[in-house]
């Protein structure tokens, strides 16, 4: 944090305090000092331990994933829906269960409600701490039932609407894959 905090006025750079306390207010950009190696390492990273919804989607859909696609949610959000095919073990008995139910050699993707819960999260390293491979699928839930992709329920399996807020299905959002 020293690289970007100003000793001497004790300001970061270009940013005003918040508030009347006079603290500084945390930057939405610090700089562009940022080697180029380090942001690609950063990324490269980024992409060993996610995955994303479109991704995951494709991978279930092909019939061999590949992996087993782990729901972290409560029960009571489980049996509101969930993705069909995956696997349910609330996040608070990885520790409990995992050993008896997981199979280390097939790798996992971990999913909770969406990006404002860090579930997945906690799940994806309570498994990793366990020695099992596995990934976040970043999005969770609430970005899979906003594509519009399958979600099964006590009633049988369904597709909700599309938020036309995301890519409809044969629409790119643009991101090149």
């Amino acid at each position: 944090m020293s690289d970007f905090w100003h000793q001497k006025s004790g300001e970061w750079p270009g940013r005003r305090s918040c508030g009347s306390t006079g603290a500084p207010s945390v930057p939405t950009m610090i700089d562009w000092q940022t080697d180029p190696a380090v942001a690609a390492a950063h990324f490269a990273h980024r992409l060993a331990v996610e995955t994303d919804v479109s991704d995951v989607a494709a991978a279930m859909g092909s019939g061999d994933p590949g992996f087993v696609l782990l729901d972290s949610r409560s029960t009571k959000a489980w049996g509101q829906g969930h993705v069909p095919g995956a696997l349910h073990v609330p996040g608070r008995e990885i520790a409990a269960r995992a050993e008896a139910e997981l199979d280390r050699s097939v790798p996992l993707v971990a999913y909770c409600w969406g990006p404002a819960c860090n579930g997945a999260t906690r799940a994806a390293l309570a498994l990793s701490l366990l020695g099992f491979r596995v990934r976040e699928m970043i999005g969770g839930f609430e970005y899979w039932a906003r594509e519009g992709l399958p979600v099964k329920t006590a009633d049988g399996v369904h597709r909700p609407a599309v938020d036309p807020l995301t890519a409809p299905p044969g629409v790119s959002c643009g991101c090149g894959c």
